[in-house]
């Protein structure tokens, strides 16, 4: 049985049946962990169909860092995210900028800062095995056994590398 890493290679060259195995092995638990942030089935599922076709359009740019779950996950929610935002079920935040009003959304203003604030920075310092997981755990809101899962990782490797993930962003924000 091929690895991820070994499906993931191979949907970069073109072959289906990589991608069938990848849809295979993960749809169940990615459209599970969805329906907890989205009640709504036919937006999951869409976001779902979304994220596998953006796998396998994009596989070939795959860094090789981390989990392809993880990188997988990454896509889905960014997909549903997507999916609400053209089906306006994102809530608007007015904000103020001088006499302008600008309509931001709170999704939005919140991974701008992980991203592109001091926070980014130090993330982006981390390991690729401390960012994934503090990206499942803290971003994504996954207990310490579904980072596992995800992560394929013992759920004890989770907890320490989460705690090593901690020191290093407080060394870094501090």
């Amino acid at each position: 049985m091929d690895t991820d890493v070994a499906l993931v290679e191979a949907v970069a060259e073109g072959d289906r049946g990589a991608l069938e195995e990848l849809h295979r092995r993960h749809v169940a638990w990615m459209t599970a962990r969805l329906r907890r942030r989205c009640a709504d089935k036919d937006i999951v599922d869409e976001a779902v169909q979304d994220t596998f076709v953006a796998v396998w359009r994009g596989a070939g740019k795959w860094n090789g860092a981390g989990e392809p779950a993880a990188w997988m996950w990454g896509i889905a929610i960014r997909r549903l995210i997507g999916v609400l935002r053209t089906r306006k079920r994102w809530a608007p935040v007015h904000q103020h900028a001088g006499h302008e009003e600008t309509i931001v959304a709170a999704e939005d203003q919140v991974l701008l800062g992980v991203e592109h604030g001091d926070l980014g920075g130090a993330l982006l310092r981390l390991s690729p095995e401390l960012r994934a997981v503090v990206q499942a755990t803290v971003l994504d809101g996954l207990s310490t056994r579904e980072a596992a899962r995800l992560l394929n990782v013992p759920q004890g490797t989770v907890k320490t590398r989460m705690m090593r993930a901690r020191a290093e962003l407080r060394g870094a924000l501090t």
